[in-house]
């Protein structure tokens, strides 16, 4: 098999099922958790000009090229706790947005102290995780300046320093990812994989903490002006695969790095729709996978819905549709609904209790 190859696992299998054919060696364990997959689909070529096709993946672990091994190895392999939660099976992220201006719920937790307990709520319903972030980056957003973003968001994480969850702080700039994480936050969420900042990536490194790598297309002010891709399943990957690297070489450990690979972020409904039908790709990359699509336009434009707290519906689908390809950090608006449906889901495809 020569070229580039990828590899996205297919075929999901759950619970003892999925036990009992990785026992009997025809299925494979996707990334150390509840699931096991049966196949892949081999993507072989360039982004625009690239072949597929399937092949049971007990046939081709066999291989000993070490490139298709290697991949192979990443998508199998355990993926390790993130601040202390395990990585075994989806968790929830709740959304805390401090500004007057988010595509869902601007204004709503502009005070710090509503915005505390809006992120003291979101645990009690069942987020792992809370993300506060100080600046829209929804399409047509400017740029927050630095020491705005700063008043938004400091007050709010000196509030929050005992919530019984890690915290992520979503900014761009490396001055408030310093200050933030000081400040109690435990995660950086860089919805430009630390690109937008030269800073950033030094900064990352230095702070020691696990980092949510997005990728985007453009600024999100011009970001929805006609993007353009020959794959966009190929080509997020490859760009995710290139942040991973930079930031590896920038003293990041692998198992620190989540890959996100945004979805709305200068992308059609098409390009969502493809890299929500492919996310398994991107179990190849090694690391934690994490969705964010809750409200967003995809759901408007497919049902209907322009007031995106409407959206919840829609918003549940997408979320079981990640869980259902092994993506390990669901972000959410709706932690109470999401974890009751993904309860149910996981109970029925797992087992009650398991």
């Amino acid at each position: 098999m020569s070229g580039r190859v990828y590899l996205r696992p297919t075929g999901m299998l759950w619970g003892n099922v999925a036990r009992q054919a990785r026992q009997d060696g025809v299925a494979l364990s996707l990334a150390g958790g509840a699931a096991a997959f049966l196949g892949f689909e081999v993507i072989a070529g360039e982004p625009g000009n690239a072949k597929r096709s399937f092949t049971m993946a007990r046939d081709l672990r066999a291989s000993s090229e070490p490139a298709v091994r290697a991949i192979i190895e990443r998508i199998e392999a355990a993926r390790a706790p993130l601040c202390g939660i395990g990585m075994d099976r989806a968790s929830l992220m709740g959304i805390v947005n401090v500004t007057p201006d988010s595509f869902s719920d601007g204004g709503a937790f502009q005070e710090a102290e509503s915005a505390a307990a809006h992120a003291k709520r979101l645990v009690s319903e069942g987020a792992a995780f809370i993300d506060i972030g100080g600046e829209s980056t929804r399409p047509g957003s400017l740029e927050v300046p630095l020491e705005e973003e700063r008043r938004r968001v400091l007050p709010v994480l000196e509030s929050l320093r005992e919530l019984q969850a890690p915290i992520s702080i979503d900014t761009r700039k490396a001055a408030l990812m310093q200050e933030a994480i000081q400040a109690g936050a435990h995660i950086i969420n860089d919805v430009s994989a630390l690109t937008h900042d030269a800073n950033a990536l030094h900064t990352a490194s230095s702070l020691a903490c696990p980092v949510v790598l997005m990728h985007a297309r453009g600024d999100p002010r011009t970001m929805q002006d006609n993007p353009v891709y020959a794959d966009v399943l190929l080509e997020v990957y490859d760009f995710l695969e290139g942040r991973l690297a930079a930031a590896a070489q920038a003293g990041i450990k692998r198992d620190a790095i989540i890959a996100d690979p945004g979805i709305g972020f200068g992308k059609t409904l098409d390009h969502n729709l493809t890299l929500l039908a492919g996310l398994s790709l991107f179990h190849g990359l090694g690391v934690p996978i994490l969705l964010g699509a809750s409200r967003k336009r995809i759901i408007g434009s497919i049902t209907g819905k322009s007031n995106a707290k409407q959206r919840l519906p829609g918003s549940l689908a997408v979320a079981l549709a990640g869980a259902a390809q092994g993506v390990q950090i669901l972000r959410v608006h709706d932690a109470s609904e999401t974890r009751q449906a993904l309860d149910v889901w996981q109970a029925a495809n797992l087992g009650y209790g398991n």
